[in-house]
């Protein structure tokens, strides 16, 4: 870092994302991107007309797809705001409901962003520990009395909690924020969402980034009641107006207009879980239930570490955190068919060598 940094972020340690390498052509199973390309409605909208007005500021308010949104999940435009990806929209919501006096509370396994919002917007934070087998226990955010922020499915784990806990957590906290994030839950879990009317406490927050295969062109929601929107909204104002671009803008309408074809990829990729959690059950692997786009799994005889690099040599990426209680496991995004059956082919070759690798 430079000598110019102010003080206040000198001890930042910042998200790292996933690797995005260059030097060869990988299997990317690290990321949990979408395996399969956007709706051909999305590709048909970005046409040369669209190109062509680039040099016009977008509408700031992207009027046309949040009413596409709201329509499509029984709410008002004024229920859904836009974010450039699901990160800002966290990022807007930190900011708009979280300061000294109202500390934010989330597990202390899950999406590394939370605790990097709370140390750059100095928010006091408590991440309460998941059980040994890394599920949730919901009792704990009972009448906390404190902002809570809530990923269902859980990341890394992949684990789902039913409704009914999320309900409780808004009757029970009335004079705080609720905030559950979504990114996952089109492949398995139960959204939050149809009790947006009936809850002034509760934020969902979505992402085009998995189920949509559109994580290049970082689009976000967030559904709530209308004065928790309006409260994100004076963020962005604040920071940033035009936040969406205009082909983003586009993208995303073209995109709702076609469910048909994303709920087909998403039940291509439950299969494909569900195929490879078995495939690698055959194999030794011990993994949580996931109902995500993504495998979390170790293996009792190799180190997560040195299974992450076998991979890697052999042209395959996955997700590794060097973090404590999950440091042997591996986050494996579910790809094509193909992809996996090249994975597990791969960790079958990886086995049956594993007298020279590391052992935990």
């Amino acid at each position: 870092m430079s000598r110019f940094l102010t003080d206040r972020y000198k001890g930042l340690t910042p998200y790292v994302p996933g690797e995005q390498p260059a030097d060869m052509t990988y299997i990317k199973l690290n990321t949990n991107e979408s395996p399969y390309p956007p709706s051909p409605k999305v590709l048909e909208a970005l046409d040369k007309t669209a190109v062509d007005r680039l040099n016009l500021y977008p509408d700031p308010t992207g009027a046309r797809l949040r009413e596409k949104a709201a329509a499509l999940y029984g709410l008002k435009p004024d229920n859904v705001f836009l974010a450039n990806g699901s990160d800002e929209a966290l990022a807007f919501a930190f900011m708009a409901f979280c300061d000294d006096r109202r500390q934010a509370v989330f597990p202390d396994i899950t999406y590394g962003f939370y605790p990097v919002y709370c140390a750059l917007f100095n928010i006091p934070c408590i991440q309460i520990p998941l059980r040994e087998d890394f599920t949730l226990r919901s009792e704990d955010y009972f009448g906390i009395n404190k902002n809570i922020i809530i990923p269902n499915p859980n990341a890394p784990t992949g684990l789902a909690l039913p409704l009914g806990d999320i309900e409780q957590m808004l009757q029970t906290n009335p004079g705080h924020v609720v905030l559950v994030d979504e990114a996952y839950v089109d492949f398995g879990g139960r959204s939050a969402v149809g009790l947006v009317g009936r809850y002034e406490n509760l934020l969902v927050v979505h992402t085009f980034s998995k189920s949509r295969s559109m994580a290049g062109a970082r689009l976000g929601f967030v559904f709530g009641n209308a004065a928790l929107i309006r409260d994100i909204d004076m963020m962005r104002y604040s920071f940033n107006s035009y936040n969406v671009n205009r082909l983003t803008l586009l993208a995303g309408e073209a995109a709702l207009s076609d469910a048909a074809y994303y709920k087909d990829m998403q039940q291509k990729i439950v299969a494909a879980r569900d195929k490879a959690a078995s495939g690698l059950k055959a194999l030794g692997f011990a993994m949580t239930d996931s109902k995500a786009n993504f495998l979390f799994v170790r293996h009792p005889d190799i180190a997560g570490g040195a299974l992450y690099k076998a991979l890697r040599e052999k042209g395959i990426l996955v997700r590794h955190f060097d973090k404590p209680r999950i440091s042997d496991y591996l986050r494996i995004t579910v790809g094509t068919p193909e992809q996996m059956d090249t994975l597990i082919a791969a960790l079958r070759t990886i086995l049956e060598n594993r007298n020279n690798l590391r052992t935990p």
